[in-house]
């Protein structure tokens, strides 16, 4: 991690992606998502005069890589901001009988892009999804996806936040309902550790202690876990099967370089 400054030379930035970058679940005062880049945004504007940063945010849920670089990745040549941040290839991953190895092939020709349109590039690795039910036989892929995506940045000068070895998010409390996307606190971690991974120094610590909390007895993690299940797994299989996405009709919140 580079030695960190109280303000960055950077005034606009851009973030791609999909429904991580968007921000569900993470609800803002306007009843759209915010999410982590919405926060670090604030959290690189900060202190700067009014008008001073601008930001965009072009990511939509549900989008696989190859959208993300038919739609996003081109906006960025238009645009030539300081900053963007890239953390695609999730859903590609989740798919079943993808390949990490061909996923990150794509992923590096999207950076190699990227790196001539913006001044500084940050990506983001996946989650290690140990404590997760339906995603725990996946952690052996995305540790392998992971592994070709630091060599990436290492290839094209990027940034990483490392989201897999961030402890924090291994708290149940830094997921939504859902068990798919960040709760609010969630999002501000990892905020937090993008921020520190271009640098910047933060008030608080991705990583500070999680407050105390009840521990649920076997019988009450069952039914939490049933009830998940009914509300959320279900319907969630349900759409992959008929080729739905959740961001079918879903336009980009922020499309164009907004003033913070």
């Amino acid at each position: 991690m580079p030695n960190l400054q109280e303000t960055l030379d950077l005034d606009s930035y851009v973030a791609l992606g999909d429904s991580f970058t968007e921000g569900l679940n993470d609800p803002a005062a306007d009843g759209a998502f915010a999410g982590w880049a919405d926060r670090l945004a604030a959290l690189l504007a900060a202190g700067r005069p009014p008008g001073g940063f601008r930001y965009a945010n072009l990511a939509v849920r549900g989008r696989l890589l190859d959208q993300i670089m038919a739609e996003q990745v081109p906006q960025v040549r238009r645009i030539q901001p300081d900053l963007v941040t890239f953390c695609a290839g999730g859903n590609d991953i989740l798919r079943p009988g993808s390949d990490p190895d061909e996923v990150a092939e794509r992923f590096e020709a999207a950076v190699a892009q990227l790196a001539e349109s913006a001044g500084t590039v940050l990506i983001c690795t996946g989650f290690d999804t140990r404590g997760v039910p339906l995603f725990k036989h996946l952690r052996g892929k995305i540790a392998t996806y992971n592994g070709h995506m630091r060599a990436v940045a290492d290839r094209h000068g990027c940034q990483v936040a490392d989201l897999w070895s961030l402890r924090a998010v291994q708290d149940r409390r830094a997921w939504s309902e859902d068990r798919l996307h960040l709760s609010p606190e969630g999002h501000q971690r990892v905020a937090l550790l993008a921020a520190r991974s271009l640098g910047l120094r933060t008030g608080q610590d991705p990583e500070a202690p999680w407050p105390s909390a009840p521990v649920l007895s076997p019988a009450e993690q069952r039914r939490e876990n049933l009830q998940w299940a009914r509300e959320y797994l279900l319907p969630w299989v349900g759409r992959r099967i008929r080729g739905e996405s959740s961001g079918d009709h879903v336009e980009a919140k922020r499309p164009e370089l907004m003033p913070l």
